[in-house]
Protein backbone atom coordinates (compact mmCIF):
# COMPACT_ATOMS: atom_id res chain seq x y z
CA UNK A 1 0.00 0.00 0.00
CA UNK A 2 2.83 2.38 0.87
CA UNK A 3 4.43 1.58 -2.48
CA UNK A 4 1.26 2.50 -4.36
CA UNK A 5 1.02 5.77 -2.44
CA UNK A 6 4.62 6.63 -3.33
CA UNK A 7 3.93 5.97 -7.01
CA UNK A 8 0.76 8.10 -6.92
CA UNK A 9 2.47 11.06 -5.26
CA UNK A 10 5.80 11.09 -7.11
CA UNK A 11 4.11 10.21 -10.41
CA UNK A 12 1.85 13.25 -10.12
CA UNK A 13 4.80 15.56 -9.43
CA UNK A 14 6.84 14.12 -12.29
CA UNK A 15 3.91 14.27 -14.70
CA UNK A 16 3.20 17.90 -13.88
CA UNK A 17 6.74 19.12 -14.52
CA UNK A 18 6.96 17.01 -17.69
CA UNK A 19 3.73 18.64 -18.88
CA UNK A 20 5.30 22.07 -18.44
CA UNK A 21 8.46 20.93 -20.22
CA UNK A 22 6.49 19.57 -23.19
CA UNK A 23 4.06 22.51 -23.40
CA UNK A 24 6.53 24.90 -25.00
CA UNK A 25 7.68 22.28 -27.50
CA UNK A 26 4.17 21.43 -28.66
CA UNK A 27 3.07 25.09 -28.71
CA UNK A 28 5.69 26.25 -31.22
CA UNK A 29 5.10 23.18 -33.38
CA UNK A 30 1.35 23.64 -33.32
CA UNK A 31 1.46 27.30 -34.36
CA UNK A 32 4.50 27.45 -36.64
CA UNK A 33 5.22 23.75 -37.35
CA UNK A 34 8.73 24.22 -35.96
CA UNK A 35 10.38 21.12 -34.51
CA UNK A 36 12.60 23.04 -32.15
CA UNK A 37 15.58 20.85 -31.33
CA UNK A 38 16.97 23.65 -29.16
CA UNK A 39 14.15 23.18 -26.63
CA UNK A 40 16.39 21.16 -24.34
CA UNK A 41 19.13 23.77 -24.30
CA UNK A 42 16.57 26.47 -23.48
CA UNK A 43 15.55 24.35 -20.49
CA UNK A 44 19.20 24.08 -19.47
CA UNK A 45 19.79 27.78 -20.05
CA UNK A 46 16.97 28.62 -17.63
CA UNK A 47 18.88 26.87 -14.84
CA UNK A 48 22.26 28.32 -15.86
CA UNK A 49 20.94 31.87 -16.02
CA UNK A 50 19.28 31.40 -12.63
CA UNK A 51 22.72 30.47 -11.30
CA UNK A 52 24.28 33.45 -13.09
CA UNK A 53 21.85 35.96 -11.57
CA UNK A 54 21.61 34.40 -8.11
CA UNK A 55 25.20 33.35 -7.39
CA UNK A 56 27.95 33.36 -10.01
CA UNK A 57 27.92 36.84 -11.57
CA UNK A 58 25.32 38.63 -9.46
CA UNK A 59 23.83 38.08 -6.03
CA UNK A 60 20.23 38.96 -6.72
CA UNK A 61 17.31 37.54 -4.78
CA UNK A 62 15.81 34.25 -5.87
CA UNK A 63 12.65 35.88 -7.25
CA UNK A 64 14.46 38.47 -9.36
CA UNK A 65 16.96 35.85 -10.51
CA UNK A 66 14.10 33.62 -11.63
CA UNK A 67 12.29 36.40 -13.50
CA UNK A 68 15.42 37.65 -15.26
CA UNK A 69 16.46 34.11 -16.18
CA UNK A 70 13.08 33.38 -17.78
CA UNK A 71 13.04 36.68 -19.71
CA UNK A 72 16.61 36.09 -20.90
CA UNK A 73 15.72 32.62 -22.17
CA UNK A 74 12.64 34.02 -23.89
CA UNK A 75 14.80 36.46 -25.86
CA UNK A 76 17.25 33.68 -26.69
CA UNK A 77 14.26 31.87 -28.17
CA UNK A 78 13.53 34.91 -30.34
CA UNK A 79 17.19 34.95 -31.45
CA UNK A 80 16.92 31.29 -32.45
CA UNK A 81 13.75 32.08 -34.40
CA UNK A 82 15.65 34.84 -36.22
CA UNK A 83 18.06 32.16 -37.41
CA UNK A 84 15.37 29.89 -38.78
CA UNK A 85 12.67 32.21 -40.09
CA UNK A 86 14.19 32.26 -43.58
CA UNK A 87 14.06 28.45 -43.78
CA UNK A 88 10.92 27.88 -41.72
CA UNK A 89 9.24 25.96 -44.55
CA UNK A 90 12.11 23.45 -44.72
CA UNK A 91 11.75 20.96 -41.86
CA UNK A 92 15.23 19.47 -42.26
CA UNK A 93 16.86 22.93 -42.33
CA UNK A 94 14.98 23.92 -39.17
CA UNK A 95 16.16 20.75 -37.42
CA UNK A 96 19.77 21.38 -38.44
CA UNK A 97 19.75 25.07 -37.45
CA UNK A 98 18.10 24.52 -34.06
CA UNK A 99 20.42 21.61 -33.27
CA UNK A 100 23.36 23.77 -34.34
CA UNK A 101 22.16 26.52 -32.00
CA UNK A 102 22.05 23.96 -29.21
CA UNK A 103 25.68 22.97 -29.76
CA UNK A 104 26.79 26.62 -29.94
CA UNK A 105 25.10 27.41 -26.60
CA UNK A 106 26.62 24.28 -25.08
CA UNK A 107 30.11 25.33 -26.15
CA UNK A 108 29.61 28.90 -24.91
CA UNK A 109 28.62 27.54 -21.50
CA UNK A 110 31.83 25.46 -21.47
CA UNK A 111 34.01 28.55 -21.94
CA UNK A 112 36.27 29.41 -18.97
CA UNK A 113 34.79 32.90 -18.70
CA UNK A 114 31.29 31.39 -18.47
CA UNK A 115 30.66 28.25 -16.42
CA UNK A 116 33.36 25.87 -17.63
CA UNK A 117 32.81 22.20 -18.29
CA UNK A 118 32.30 21.06 -14.71
CA UNK A 119 29.10 20.55 -12.76
CA UNK A 120 27.46 23.65 -11.29
CA UNK A 121 25.32 23.67 -8.15
CA UNK A 122 21.87 25.26 -8.35
CA UNK A 123 20.43 27.01 -5.31
CA UNK A 124 17.22 25.61 -3.85
CA UNK A 125 14.14 27.77 -4.21
CA UNK A 126 12.63 26.42 -0.99
CA UNK A 127 14.04 24.42 1.90
CA UNK A 128 12.29 21.73 3.92
CA UNK A 129 9.83 18.90 3.31
CA UNK A 130 6.54 17.41 4.41
CA UNK A 131 5.10 13.89 4.53
CA UNK A 132 1.99 13.23 2.43
CA UNK A 133 0.41 9.77 2.02
CA UNK A 134 3.57 8.33 3.52
CA UNK A 135 5.82 9.97 0.91
CA UNK A 136 8.41 12.60 1.80
CA UNK A 137 7.96 15.58 -0.50
CA UNK A 138 10.32 18.54 -0.72
CA UNK A 139 8.75 21.99 -0.60
CA UNK A 140 10.63 22.60 -3.84
CA UNK A 141 8.77 19.70 -5.46
CA UNK A 142 5.45 21.11 -4.26
CA UNK A 143 6.37 24.48 -5.76
CA UNK A 144 7.30 22.83 -9.06
CA UNK A 145 4.01 20.90 -9.12
CA UNK A 146 1.81 23.90 -8.29
CA UNK A 147 3.57 26.25 -10.72
CA UNK A 148 3.62 23.68 -13.51
CA UNK A 149 -0.13 23.02 -13.28
CA UNK A 150 -0.89 26.73 -12.85
CA UNK A 151 1.19 27.72 -15.86
CA UNK A 152 -0.30 24.96 -18.00
CA UNK A 153 -3.83 26.11 -17.13
CA UNK A 154 -2.81 29.75 -17.60
CA UNK A 155 -1.43 29.11 -21.08
CA UNK A 156 -4.56 27.13 -21.97
CA UNK A 157 -6.79 30.03 -20.88
CA UNK A 158 -4.56 32.51 -22.74
CA UNK A 159 -4.84 30.49 -25.95
CA UNK A 160 -8.59 29.88 -25.73
CA UNK A 161 -9.69 33.29 -24.40
CA UNK A 162 -7.26 36.00 -25.55
CA UNK A 163 -7.07 37.79 -28.90
CA UNK A 164 -3.51 36.58 -29.48
CA UNK A 165 -4.61 33.05 -28.61
CA UNK A 166 -7.37 33.32 -31.20
CA UNK A 167 -4.80 34.35 -33.78
CA UNK A 168 -2.68 31.34 -32.80
CA UNK A 169 -5.62 29.02 -33.34
CA UNK A 170 -6.38 30.60 -36.68
CA UNK A 171 -2.80 30.29 -37.93
CA UNK A 172 -2.60 26.70 -36.68
CA UNK A 173 -5.72 25.76 -38.61
CA UNK A 174 -5.00 27.60 -41.88
CA UNK A 175 -1.99 29.90 -42.20
CA UNK A 176 -2.91 31.32 -45.61
CA UNK A 177 -6.49 32.12 -44.59
CA UNK A 178 -5.22 33.75 -41.38
CA UNK A 179 -2.86 35.97 -43.40
CA UNK A 180 -5.73 36.99 -45.68
CA UNK A 181 -7.68 38.00 -42.56
CA UNK A 182 -4.87 40.40 -41.63
CA UNK A 183 -3.02 38.35 -39.02
CA UNK A 184 0.69 39.17 -38.88
CA UNK A 185 2.06 35.62 -38.81
CA UNK A 186 5.67 36.71 -38.43
CA UNK A 187 4.93 38.68 -35.27
CA UNK A 188 2.77 35.82 -34.00
CA UNK A 189 5.61 33.34 -34.50
CA UNK A 190 7.96 35.59 -32.54
CA UNK A 191 5.48 35.85 -29.66
CA UNK A 192 4.94 32.09 -29.70
CA UNK A 193 8.67 31.40 -29.73
CA UNK A 194 9.17 33.74 -26.75
CA UNK A 195 6.44 31.97 -24.79
CA UNK A 196 7.75 28.53 -25.77
CA UNK A 197 11.33 29.38 -24.76
CA UNK A 198 10.20 31.03 -21.51
CA UNK A 199 8.22 27.92 -20.55
CA UNK A 200 11.30 25.77 -21.18
CA UNK A 201 13.36 28.16 -19.06
CA UNK A 202 10.83 28.01 -16.22
CA UNK A 203 10.92 24.21 -16.31
CA UNK A 204 14.71 24.35 -16.14
CA UNK A 205 14.98 26.65 -13.15
CA UNK A 206 12.26 24.69 -11.33
CA UNK A 207 13.54 21.15 -11.73
CA UNK A 208 17.17 21.17 -12.99
CA UNK A 209 18.71 20.34 -9.60
CA UNK A 210 20.84 19.83 -7.55
CA UNK A 211 23.58 20.25 -10.17
CA UNK A 212 23.73 21.00 -13.90
CA UNK A 213 26.38 20.50 -16.55
CA UNK A 214 26.77 21.46 -20.25
CA UNK A 215 24.96 18.32 -21.44
CA UNK A 216 21.94 18.73 -19.18
CA UNK A 217 19.88 19.58 -22.28
CA UNK A 218 19.90 16.05 -23.71
CA UNK A 219 17.40 14.29 -21.46
CA UNK A 220 14.80 17.13 -21.46
CA UNK A 221 14.91 17.27 -25.26
CA UNK A 222 14.36 13.53 -25.63
CA UNK A 223 11.66 13.59 -22.96
CA UNK A 224 9.72 16.51 -24.42
CA UNK A 225 9.95 15.09 -27.94
CA UNK A 226 8.73 11.67 -26.78
CA UNK A 227 5.82 13.21 -24.88
CA UNK A 228 4.56 15.40 -27.72
CA UNK A 229 4.84 12.55 -30.23
CA UNK A 230 3.02 10.28 -27.79
CA UNK A 231 0.24 12.81 -27.27
CA UNK A 232 0.12 13.91 -30.92
CA UNK A 233 2.34 16.58 -32.44
CA UNK A 234 0.75 19.97 -31.82
CA UNK A 235 -1.85 18.75 -29.31
CA UNK A 236 -1.72 20.60 -26.00
CA UNK A 237 -4.22 18.20 -24.46
CA UNK A 238 -2.16 15.30 -25.77
CA UNK A 239 1.01 16.71 -24.22
CA UNK A 240 -0.69 16.97 -20.84
CA UNK A 241 -2.00 13.41 -20.94
CA UNK A 242 1.25 12.09 -22.39
CA UNK A 243 3.30 13.79 -19.70
CA UNK A 244 1.37 12.08 -16.91
CA UNK A 245 1.51 8.71 -18.68
CA UNK A 246 5.28 9.01 -18.96
CA UNK A 247 5.62 10.39 -15.44
CA UNK A 248 3.71 7.54 -13.83
CA UNK A 249 5.42 4.95 -16.03
CA UNK A 250 8.84 6.23 -14.98
CA UNK A 251 8.05 6.24 -11.27
CA UNK A 252 6.45 2.80 -11.47
CA UNK A 253 9.60 1.40 -13.10
CA UNK A 254 11.79 3.00 -10.43
CA UNK A 255 9.74 1.56 -7.55
CA UNK A 256 8.71 -1.80 -8.96
CA UNK A 257 11.77 -3.03 -10.85
CA UNK A 258 15.12 -3.75 -9.19
CA UNK A 259 17.69 -1.17 -10.37
CA UNK A 260 14.79 0.51 -12.18
CA UNK A 261 16.46 3.91 -11.85
CA UNK A 262 18.81 2.87 -14.66
CA UNK A 263 15.83 2.23 -16.95
CA UNK A 264 14.13 5.53 -16.20
CA UNK A 265 15.52 7.34 -19.23
CA UNK A 266 14.27 4.68 -21.63
CA UNK A 267 10.70 4.58 -20.33
CA UNK A 268 9.43 7.60 -22.29
CA UNK A 269 10.70 6.20 -25.58
CA UNK A 270 9.34 2.74 -24.81
CA UNK A 271 5.88 4.10 -23.98
CA UNK A 272 5.94 6.28 -27.11
CA UNK A 273 6.79 3.31 -29.34
CA UNK A 274 4.05 1.12 -27.84
CA UNK A 275 1.40 3.82 -28.28
CA UNK A 276 2.48 4.64 -31.84
CA UNK A 277 2.18 0.98 -32.84
CA UNK A 278 -1.56 1.18 -32.12
CA UNK A 279 -2.10 4.91 -32.81
CA UNK A 280 0.46 6.13 -35.38
CA UNK A 281 -0.79 9.72 -35.09
CA UNK A 282 -0.41 9.74 -31.31
CA UNK A 283 -3.19 9.88 -28.74
CA UNK A 284 -4.83 13.07 -30.05
CA UNK A 285 -3.64 13.41 -33.65
CA UNK A 286 -0.89 15.37 -35.39
CA UNK A 287 -2.27 18.81 -36.10
CA UNK A 288 -2.64 21.72 -33.74
CA UNK A 289 -5.36 21.17 -31.24
CA UNK A 290 -5.63 24.47 -29.39
CA UNK A 291 -9.14 23.66 -28.32
CA UNK A 292 -11.98 26.07 -27.85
Amino acid sequence: MALIEDILVYGAITGAVYALLALGFTLIYGVAEILNMSHGVLYMLGAYMFVAFSAKFFQLGLLWSSVLAVVFVGFVGIAIYALIHQVIEETLAVLVVTLGATLVVQQLIRMPWAFGGSHVAVLSLLEGNITFLGATILYEQILAFVLSISLFVGVWIFITRSKIGGAMRAVAQDREAAMLMGINTERLYIITMFISAALAGIAGLLIARPVIHPRTWETPLVMSFAIVVLGGLGSIRGSFVGAFIVGYAEIAVVFLIPSGEYLRGAVALAVMVVVLIFRPAGLFGKRMEIEE
